[in-house]
């Protein structure tokens, strides 16, 4: 068999102990060496666990890899190793990336510029308004959303890409066939559609409480930032931020009530460090303004600029000019001129009106 498929039998054997997984492999070289490996063999191996070499290896002789690659495939689910092409280079980055994942939906190379939206499970109104526009501002200049699908603020920042009509990536603390919370039933269904639904569980695997902090390191690896919109002092979404700043990516916080506990746990990041998120712009300006396009660099000095920012800039005036006509005097489609226009404003070389009209500013590039 193919490495891929021991690969696989492993992920099954130790679904979230991925560190386990990656030492055993070291130790004998390859998956499939570990697979064939002796008690004795294995008893002096590092990641064993608590249920020693021979529980492992008894386990080990019940699982054949190639009928349960099988039942996956019948299930409609793929799983991806760590090795495909396929898999997100964001993830495979990290310091103990799950060596295979199950995915429904499907992956693309444009979800490596992906944002992680995640919060209480009990959001006030406010909260629940934020994470939705910030997804939705987020999708329409083409970021990736990703979150755990968990009531609150995670199913807000699904939604909100959604109805931007962009991507989202769900990341679940359990099988990629269980539905939970169950009223997300129509909500998994359409990231599925939209963009992928992703565990390291295997198929039916229940989602008891243990799982779902061990997810939160692939949610802050598959995104090159982490937003946090209320969290208390002892949130699940603080230990996704945590696993973010451990992997060397961005945390965010969006201020709150300073009387809620719903602020305590944003502000705290606040104050450590984590960068304020007052809109999009913010998060955009914190994750690299030049990801999306890129870009073009004048004269010596002067500010680098999109071939798509150049296109909306040169038809800015003092006179305010509407989104519509900006759209149809450019030639851009409708998602590339507002990401043009939002990084035009980052920049300070326009400023946005009522009723969504635009004017330069004083400013020059």
């Amino acid at each position: 068999m193919e490495d891929r498929i021991y690969w696989l039998g492993w992920q099954l054997l130790m679904p979230g102990a991925g560190t386990r997984i990656w030492s055993l492999v070291k130790h004998f070289g390859t998956p499939g060496a570990a697979w064939s490996a002796s008690v004795k063999e294995l008893a002096g191996a590092p990641g064993i666990g608590e249920e020693g070499p021979e529980g492992l290896a008894r386990r080990r002789s019940l699982l054949d890899p190639l009928k349960e690659a099988d039942k996956i495939a019948s299930a409609g689910i793929v799983f991806l190793c760590h090795t495909d092409s396929a898999y997100p280079d964001n993830l495979r980055q990290i310091y103990d990336p799950p060596p295979v994942i199950f995915l429904r939906g499907g992956l693309m190379p444009d979800d490596k510029l992906a944002v992680a939206i995640v919060g209480s499970r009990k959001p006030s109104p406010y909260g629940l308004l934020v994470a939705e526009k910030l997804a939705k501002d987020l999708a329409v200049v083409g970021v990736t959303i990703v979150s755990g699908m968990a009531r609150g603020i995670d199913t807000a920042g699904h939604k909100g890409a959604l109805s931007a009509g962009g991507r989202t990536i769900a990341v679940l603390g359990c099988g990629t066939d269980v539905v939970y919370p169950r009223e997300n039933r129509m909500l998994m269904e359409q990231i599925e559609k939209s963009g992928a639904v992703i565990s390291e569980f295997p198929l039916g695997t229940p989602p008891e409480p243990w799982r779902f902090p061990v997810r939160n390191r692939i949610i802050s690896g598959l995104s090159q930032g982490t937003v946090v919109v209320e969290a208390a002092e002892k949130s699940g979404a603080l230990i996704t931020a945590d696993f973010a700043l451990e992997q060397g990516r961005d945390v965010m916080a969006v201020p709150g009530n300073i009387v809620s506990p719903l602020s305590r746990g944003t502000h705290r990041l606040i104050k450590q460090g984590a960068r304020l998120v007052e809109g999009a712009s913010d998060i955009l300006d914190e994750i690299g303004i030049e990801k999306l396009f890129p870009v073009t660099e004048g004269d010596e000095g002067s500010m680098k600029m999109s071939i798509e920012e150049m296109s909306i800039y040169k038809l800015l005036d003092v006179e305010p000019i509407s989104l519509d006509e900006l759209i149809c005097r450019s030639g851009l489609a409708p998602q590339k001129a507002m990401a043009a226009l939002m990084y035009l404003e980052i920049k300070g070389l326009t400023r946005q009106m009522p009723g969504k009209q635009y004017t330069r500013t004083g400013r020059t590039f």
